[in-house]
This record gives structure tokens, C-alpha cells and sequence, in this order.
């Protein structure tokens, strides 16, 4: 069973700040990119699947009855706050990093297109889906912000399998794209985590 911690209302006011500034990187984002010209996009319907699951992910890790007894000002409420507050914050980072670095490639849905390039500078140097760490990143700082860190027994396999949906067919089309350029940069370069995985 999956229970509730206390926390107190600065975990909830970050969650809320973190949400909106997520909102807004990503209108951002999409803003950039609605202004830039088409070339022979293709887009993928297994990728939209993964971002399903994933959003399901998340719902897990917010639904559900909310223990709001903690002092604000109490040693635990105002850890609880910096914890979200750290992973929220290196989150956005994060994703603004890749999505900065990316440019023109960046698609909320996987697709290439014509003047696609392979990137391997940045974030993608270390990662090949730093945005996908940043994303789980927030993911556990909207656990700890509303104190359901034990959803993430059901919340993280869910966003593994959408996350995996999503890379499996990222990856696809990148090696069909680019060919031994890709295989050669997936070698060398782990898909999240530098030296881990």
C-alpha cells in the first residue's frame, strides 16, 4: 500500500513554482520551435504512446491524499522544500541545456527531418537523453514536494517503460539517419547517466 508522508506547504509552493516554470520552459521551447521552418518532418506514434505512459507516471506520483500537518517553518518541511526545490531547479536547467543545444532538432515528438544533424556536444556529449533524466529528475521532486515518495514504486517503471518506448524509437531513427556516425556515438556515450547507464 502506498502511503503519505507529512510534509508542509513550502514542498507544496515549490511543486506549484516547478510546474509553472516547467510550463513555461516548455511554451518556450515550443514557441522557438513553431517559428522555425518545416523541412520534411516525420513524426512517430510510438513516441506519443511514451509520452502517455510517462504522463501516467506522473499522475501516480501526484494523485492521491496530500498530509499537509508539518509546521511550514519545521526543520522537515523546509528540507522537504530544498530536496524539490534542488531537483526541480536542476531539472529546468537541464532541460533547457539539451533543448538549447539541440536547436532546430528539438521535437516534442520523435521525428527527423531533412536538415536533422547528429548532436554530440552539450548535455549529449555525457548523455544521449539528458532530457529524459530531466524529466525523472522532476518526477522525484514532485514525490518529495507532496510527500508520495512510495508512488514511485509504481510511478518510476511506468516512466521507465514510456521513457524506453520513446528512446527505442529516437534511437531507431537516428541510426537509420546517420548510420555508423550513430552507432559509433551510441558507443561511446551512455543513454542517461555518464559511466552508469
Amino acid at each position: 500500500m502506498m502511503t503519505n508522508a507529512p510534509i508542509g506547504l513550502p514542498g507544496l509552493a515549490v511543486m506549484a513554482l516547478g510546474l509553472f516554470a516547467w510550463s513555461i520552459a516548455l511554451a518556450y521551447a515550443r514557441l522557438q520551435h513553431g517559428s522555425e521552418p518545416r523541412v520534411n518532418a516525420t513524426r512517430s506514434r510510438q513516441s506519443m504512446l511514451g509520452i502517455a505512459v510517462q504522463g501516467a507516471a506522473f499522475a501516480v506520483t501526484v494523485i492521491g491524499p496530500i498530509a499537509v500537518t508539518l509546521d511550514p517553518l519545521s526543520p522537515l518541511a523546509l528540507l522537504e522544500a530544498g530536496i524539490a526545490a534542488l531537483f526541480t531547479m536542476a531539472s529546468i536547467a537541464l532541460f533547457h541545456w539539451s533543448r538549447r543545444t539541440l536547436g532546430t532538432n528539438w521535437s516534442l515528438v520523435a521525428r527527423t527531418r531533412d536538415d536533422h544533424d547528429l548532436i554530440v556536444t552539450g548535455p549529449f556529449a555525457h548523455a544521449r537523453h539528458p532530457i529524459y533524466s530531466a524529466i525523472f529528475l522532476l518526477l522525484v521532486a514532485f514525490a518529495v514536494a507532496d510527500g508520495h515518495l512510495t508512488h514511485l514504486v509504481v510511478a518510476v517503471p511506468l516512466y521507465v517503460t514510456g521513457t524506453w518506448l520513446r528512446i527505442t524509437e529516437e534511437e531507431r531513427l537516428l541510426h537509420t539517419l546517420f548510420g555508423p556516425a550513430y552507432d559509433a556515438y551510441a558507443a561511446r556515450v551512455n543513454r542517461f547517466v555518464p559511466g552508469l547507464f
